[in-house]
C-alpha cells in the first residue's frame, strides 16, 4: 500500500529530527571520559563525529551514480602524566567504551613524554555558544539534487561552443562535533552543507580545454542556482579554447579570485604554530613586522553566520575569536593550539582542530582578504603586458624557504585588457615579494573557505617557451 504524501512527509521529518539528535553522541562521550578517568588517566577528552551525506552525479542528462553514507565515530585521547594517547572506534557497544578507555590508558602509560601535552586551561573554554545558523533543516530529496545536478549540465551544454559535459553534481550533508573533557568542558554544534558542480569541455582530442565551476554553502538558499553554476562552467570552457604559448617574461601577474585565495592560504601554512615550533616555516622571525603594505588586512572569522568553516569553539573547547592575521600590513599572531602554544611560550589562539584519530594540531577557520578601492577592470587598466591567472597547477612552494613556482593557465593581458587564453606556463617569485606588492580589487564574494578579491602582484616571471 502506498504511504499518503503527509505520511511521506512525517516519516521524512521524523529521520531528520533523529538525524540532527546529539545526545547519544553526547551521552558516548561523556562515558569515554569517564572510563578513562577509572581506567587511571589523570585526564581526557573525547570527540564524536556525525557525517551524514549524499550525492548524484549525472551525465549526457542521465544518472551516473547516486550514493548515501551515514556514520558516527568517537576518539578518546587519554593523559597520563605528560604522556599521551588517542584511540577511536566507530562501535561503542556492549563492554567496547570500557576496553577502549583501558587500551587508551595502556597505550599513554608506554608512550614517550611530552612536556607540551595537556588539556586546555579551563579559564580559556568556551562558555558562549552563539547561533552561527550553520543548519538548514530542510534536507534536499534525492530528487531535488537530480534536478540540481541535471539543470546544472543542461545550462553548461547550452554555451556555444560547448561541445560536450564533463559531468555534473549535486550534494547535501551534515557533520557535527560533540566534545566532552575531564575539565568539565562540553559542547557541540551541527553543520549541514550544500554543493552543485558542473564540468564542460570544448574541442576535440589534444585540441580539448575543459573547465568547471562550484557552488557550496551551509544552507540552500545561499547557493548560486544551477543554471548559474553550470552557465559559468561553460562560459569558462569556451574562453579557454586553443590557448596559446607565450614568451619567458616578467610581469604583473593578476589572480582570479577563485586562486587568489591560494596566496592567503600560504601565509596561513607558514604562520601556523606547528611550523613555527619546528622552525621550519619562512616566517618564524617575522611575528609583528610589516610583511605587506599597509591597506591590507587578512582576518579569521569562526564566528561568521552561515560560514563553510564556522564554529563557536575549537577542538580543545578553547573560545574562538574573529582575528586579524595581518593588520594595516603587519604580522600579528601565529594560529595555535595549547601544545604549540606552550612550547612557545604563548597562549592558544583558539586554533585547535582534530579528528577522532588524531591529537589537535592548529588550522584556520573562515580566512578572506578584505577588498581593496579599485574595480578589477581599473586594476589592470595600467598593464601594458601581463598574465591573468585562473587556474594553478601543482603545489610548487616551499614552506620553509618561501620560493614560489606553480604551473598556471589563464589570460594574456594587453593594453589593460585580456586578450587570448594562455596555457602551460609557471609563474615564480618569492613568497616575500608577492605578499609586499599584493593589490586586492574590491570584488570580494564569499563563497569558498578562503575568500578573496581579484589580486594583482608586481613582477613575478612568466616561465614559457
Amino acid at each position: 500500500m502506498n504511504s499518503s504524501p503527509s505520511a511521506s512527509s512525517t516519516l521524512q521529518s521524523k529521520a531528520t529530527s533523529a538525524l540532527f539528535d546529539q545526545s547519544a553522541l553526547s551521552d558516548l562521550a561523556q562515558r569515554l571520559v569517564e572510563a578513562a578517568k577509572r581506567a587511571g588517566a589523570d585526564a581526557a577528552d573525547a570527540v564524536a563525529v556525525r557525517g551524514v551525506s549524499q550525492g548524484v552525479e549525472v551525465r549526457d542528462g542521465r544518472v551516473e551514480e547516486s550514493e548515501r553514507s551515514e556514520g558516527d565515530d568517537v576518539g578518546l585521547r587519554v593523559l597520563v602524566g605528560q604522556r599521551q594517547a588517542v584511540v577511536s572506534t566507530n562501535d561503542a557497544s556492549g563492554d567496547a567504551v570500557t576496553k577502549l578507555a583501558e587500551r587508551a590508558v595502556a597505550m599513554a602509560r608506554v608512550a614517550p613524554d611530552d612536556k607540551y601535552v595537556g588539556l586546555a586551561d579551563p579559564a580559556l573554554l568556551a562558555r558562549d555558544f552563539p547561533d552561527l545558523d550553520l543548519l538548514d533543516p530542510n534536507v534536499p530529496a534525492t530528487s531535488e539534487l537530480e534536478r540540481r545536478a541535471l539543470e546544472a549540465e543542461a545550462a553548461a551544454l547550452a554555451v556555444k561552443g560547448v561541445s560536450k559535459s564533463g559531468g555534473a553534481s549535486a550534494s547535501a550533508g551534515m557533520g557535527g562535533m560533540v566534545l566532552v573533557t575531564s575539565t568539565g568542558f562540553h559542547g557541540s554544534y551541527l553543520r549541514s552543507s550544500q554543493g552543485i558542480s558542473a564540468t564542460a569541455i570544448v574541442g576535440e582530442g589534444t585540441s580539448m580545454e575543459r573547465d568547471y565551476d562550484f557552488t557550496s554553502a551551509p544552507h540552500a538558499a545561499d547557493l548560486l542556482s544551477p543554471e548559474a553554476v553550470g552557465r559559468s562552467a561553460g562560459e569558462r570552457t569556451v574562453a579557454r579554447y586553443n590557448p596559446r604559448k607565450v614568451e619567458t617574461c616578467k610581469v604583473p601577474v593578476v589572480f582570479d579570485p577563485r586562486v587568489a585565495g591560494s596566496l592567503v592560504g600560504h601565509l596561513v601554512g607558514a604562520i601556523n604554530g606547528a611550523s613555527i615550533a619546528r622552525k621550519t616555516s619562512f616566517l618564524k622571525d617575522r611575528l609583528g613586522q610589516q610583511l605587506f603594505s599597509k591597506n591590507i588586512r587578512i582576518i579569521d572569522d569562526p564566528l561568521r553566520k552561515r560560514g563553510l568553516r564556522s564554529q563557536t569553539f575549537d577542538a580543545e573547547g578553547v573560545a574562538v575569536k574573529r582575528t586579524a592575521l595581518v593588520d594595516d600590513g603587519v604580522l600579528t599572531t601565529w594560529l595555535l593550539d595549547c601544545a604549540t602554544a606552550r612550547e612557545l611560550g604563548l597562549t592558544t589562539t583558539g586554533h585547535a582542530h582534530r579528528g577522532v584519530s588524531s591529537s589537535p594540531s592548529p588550522g584556520p577557520y573562515n580566512l578572506h582578504l578584505e577588498a581593496g578601492t579599485l574595480s578589477p577592470a581599473e586594476l589592470i587598466a595600467d598593464i601594458g603586458q601581463g598574465f591573468y591567472v585562473t587556474d594553478l597547477i601543482g603545489s610548487g612552494v616551499n614552506g620553509v624557504t618561501g620560493d614560489y613556482s606553480r604551473g598556471a593557465s589563464g589570460f594574456w593581458i594587453e593594453n589593460g585588457a585580456l586578450t587570448y587564453p594562455v596555457s602551460e606556463v609557471t609563474i615564480a617569485g618569492h613568497l616575500f615579494e608577492i605578499f609586499k606588492s599584493m593589490q586586492p580589487a574590491n570584488n570580494l564574494e564569499f563563497r569558498y573557505g578562503i575568500n578573496a578579491p581579484t589580486v594583482r602582484i608586481e613582477g613575478l616571471t612568466l616561465g614559457g617557451r
